[in-house]
């Protein structure tokens, strides 16, 4: 490796006063994306990475033609029906992106394509289209198109008998629209300028100037995002509004787009709520009167308030209800049950109740796209860390599945049979149990002399499932052992695992993750100089937290848009999502939570000592974790740290937070990480893999 010294960020001492307390931050200036020279130092740290990781170039290169080679490019998804329509997205061999098409009434009839995205796509560094809406009569479509990787989509429509896209666009929203049954008239949520908070409902009719669109709801409370959508019976549409812990809807008639949207229940504060319509009635699943892992509760169409609601499912300590699936003679629970997943069906008329039965412990159980009610079949994913990613079709009546499709790998290596996966529980500092899914190849030895790549996230209630995963079989098939730590901030283990992780007990998610750690290399898991750890957005704060608490327990780290400003974001309130995280990370313009925030910052506890060989990524367009927070961090690491190990920045320069657009493309960062980690292991280009 060549010898050259790593780009130096000038240091530009700015005061930062809150609470009687003064920081000084060198690094503030960073955030200003204007500045050329801003600009400069990110695209000097890109090639110093370049020029550091020379010799690992071709690695690289032949990591990503690996994963892709596991990848079927000539692709399409299972189809589903949607008003007389078979609805069928398809990737063709070496494009980048997908062609939505569908067929009228039978699989069988000519196909038509609504969009290609490769020609849509095509000038353009970045591309994503979503929210593709169909009106009722299937004559138009409107969709989402974002080309700069800020999640700002300009809306259009297209007329699908013609072939014409309409001149109105629709800036700065969400993407996503539903239709009046009038098929002219179309809700869409609108974002603000500068917070990018989704805030706004308009209703744009069709042949009208964007000017003249009518604004339906404005959500006042900065803590809140709103957003539009439309009932699975397509009576309804429901305008809901969010912040981390309090949910509340609004709904109106889909046939009266002249009428005004009332509210479903007014917003109780701690008050989550979700509604389903069926019939002539109305499903909530809700926490309310202290329901922490949720109960479902039944009220008529014009009796919503809360105060009418009555109980359907009760409220069970050790069990956590996620969703529910409507159908006309069944209901489908999705529920959560020490860590996994179940599906019980459920009879209307209280006939039948059953879990439709899976074996594995470590496996991914969800419902996929349900759209008909009049159908006995319930469509679901099932994967597991061995098993790859199937949609199942499975018949309520008869009680028997069929697997529609499973996804391929390619390539020729794959046995589901050379693989093991298990799940193991470690003990945190305080005695919580905290579960650990593991997956490895099944000639790699287990008695401590094998690397090991450990998982992490741990916030917002997001559970890390133990799924499949194409590109991960490159670390297993070169002896990695592979874990998710499932830590508490997510809700593996109900809504109290969340609860224990959030806040004023924040810390919980960096010590249960260093436990895990601890415990994976005292049971042989893994060698205890090749334990590396792996996190993005607010898994990249995990990861920042844990080589402040414990750097010498790592041999490698990758942070992938992390999180780590934490104090210098959450009190400004011109950021994206700040205002409505302050139920999850607290509001530090309150004493307490600034003094517990700081405490775990990892910008913020940087010290003079040393760290463990790191990477780390950024979007320059970044609109969840803004680029600088990984910028600042690097920066203050390298003046600080009093070791020689690697550390790389990589910014990704035309992407944001989810990094590049095409389904290849995205390859390469991956490949990018994990030949980082494969070259700390010994386990580079010169190793042979399984």
């Amino acid at each position: 490796m060549e010898e050259s010294k790593p780009p130096k960020a000038a240091e530009r001492p700015h005061r930062l006063e809150a609470h009687n307390d003064i920081r000084i931050d060198p690094y503030y200036w960073l955030n200003d994306r204007e500045d050329p020279e801003v600009l400069e130092y990110l695209k000097a740290e890109n090639a110093y990475y370049q020029q550091q990781t020379a010799g690992s170039q071709a690695f690289r290169e032949a990591l990503f033609e690996e994963m892709k080679g596991r990848i079927k490019e000539d692709d399409q998804s299972v189809p589903y029906i949607y008003n007389g329509y078979w609805y069928i997205t398809r990737y063709e061999q070496g494009k980048e992106y997908p062609i939505y098409t569908r067929k009228k009434k039978t699989l069988e009839a000519g196909e038509e394509i609504l969009f290609d995205a490769n020609q849509m796509a095509e000038g353009f560094d970045f591309f994503n289209l979503r929210g593709v809406s169909i009106s009722p009569d299937n004559r138009l479509a409107a969709y989402g198109v974002d080309t700069v990787s800020r999640r700002q989509y300009t809306i259009q429509i297209k007329n699908l008998e013609t072939g014409e896209v309409y001149p109105e666009k629709l800036e700065n929203t969400t993407g996503g629209s539903v239709w009046a049954d009038d098929n002219k008239t179309l809700y869409y949520t609108r974002k603000d300028a500068e917070t990018l908070r989704s805030d706004k409902i308009y209703k744009h009719v069709l042949g009208t100037p964007v000017s003249e669109d009518e604004l339906v709801y404005h959500e006042q409370d900065s803590t809140f995002n709103t957003y539009v959508y439309k009932s699975k019976s397509r009576k309804y549409i429901v305008i809901g509004s969010y912040s981390t812990l309090t949910s509340e809807h609004r709904i109106l008639r889909a046939d009266d787009p002249e009428g005004e949207f009332r509210v479903f229940s007014p917003r109780e504060r701690g008050v989550e709520y979700s509604i389903y319509h069926y019939g002539d009635s109305f499903f909530i699943l809700t926490n309310k009167d202290g329901a922490t892992n949720f109960k479902v509760m039944k009220t008529q169409e014009g009796q919503t308030i809360s105060t009418s609601w009555e109980e359907f499912i009760p409220h069970r300590e050790d069990v956590l209800l996620e969703d529910l699936e409507i159908f006309r003679d069944y209901y489908v629970v999705c529920e959560r049950d020490n860590g996994l997943s179940l599906l019980q069906v459920n009879r209307w008329d209280g006939t039948e109740s059953y879990p439709i039965p899976f074996e594995s412990e470590t496996y991914v159980a969800y419902p996929y796209i349900n759209l008909d009610y009049d159908t006995q079949t319930l469509r679901f994913v099932y994967n597991a860390m061995t098993t790859p990613y199937s949609i199942v079709d499975f018949d309520m009546n008869a009680r028997t599945w069929e697997v529609k499709k499973q996804q391929e790998v390619l390539g020729g290596s794959f046995k589901e049979d050379n693989y093991v996966s298990r799940r193991v529980w470690a003990t945190a500092p305080d005695g919580a149990r905290v579960p650990i899914s593991l997956v490895h190849h099944r000639d790699t030895p287990l008695n401590g002399t094998s690397p090991l790549l450990q998982y992490g996230y741990g916030a917002y209630g997001s559970t890390s499932e133990p799924y499949f995963s194409t590109v991960r079989l490159s670390l297993l098939d070169r002896g990695f052992v592979y874990a998710i730590a499932h830590v508490r901030g997510g809700e593996y283990l109900g809504r109290s695992w969340y609860d224990q992780g959030r806040l004023l007990h924040k810390k919980n998610t960096f010590t249960d993750f260093i436990a895990c750690s601890r415990y994976l290399v005292a049971q042989g898991f893994a060698h205890p100089d090749l334990l590396f750890a792996y996190g993005g957005s607010a898994g990249g704060l995990l990861m920042g937290a844990i080589v402040n608490m414990a750097p010498g327990l790592y041999s490698g780290i990758v942070a992938a848009v992390p999180f780590v400003d934490v104090v210098t974001t959450m009190l400004d309130e011109s950021i994206p999502l700040t205002t409505g995280e302050y139920d999850e990370w607290g509001n530090p313009n309150e004493v307490g939570y600034y003094r517990y925030m700081k405490d775990y910052s990892p910008y913020d506890n940087v010290q003079a000592r040393e760290y463990p060989p790191m990477l780390v990524t950024a979007g320059l367009h970044d609109s969840q974790v803004q680029y600088w927070e990984p910028a600042k961090w690097v920066a203050r690491l390298r003046s600080l740290k009093t070791d020689q190990n690697p550390l790389y920045l990589y910014t990704n320069l035309e992407a944001g937070h989810g990094g590049a657009s095409g389904r290849f493309e995205a390859l390469r960062e991956t490949a990018m990480e994990y030949a980082f980690l494969l070259e700390l292991a010994g386990k580079g280009s010169n190793f042979e893999k399984k």
